[in-house]
């Protein structure tokens, strides 16, 4: 399982700070938060939105994941 922290409006959706999710890479990720949390689609699917960081590190592509990876999904953060 891969350990996800959600923040700002995905956290609120969710009703909890982290998760725990079956995924071997982010599209499959974000297929299983589509089927958990159907309202997080349209934020997840709006281009520029949603990013993501693995271990810390910023990702832009459909990275592979190990279970103990720890996913970060937030949106754009203004002035920073």
């Amino acid at each position: 399982m891969v350990r996800v922290k959600l923040f700002a409006n995905f956290r609120e959706i969710a009703g909890q700070k982290e998760l725990e999710i079956e995924a071997k890479n982010i599209k499959e990720l974000v297929r299983r938060l589509f089927e958990k949390y159907p309202d997080m689609r349209p934020l997840l699917e709006k281009e520029g939105y949603a990013h993501f960081a693995v271990n810390g590190k910023l990702v832009f592509e459909n990275v592979e994941l190990k279970d103990s990876d720890t996913v970060a999904i937030f949106p754009p953060v203004s002035g920073g």
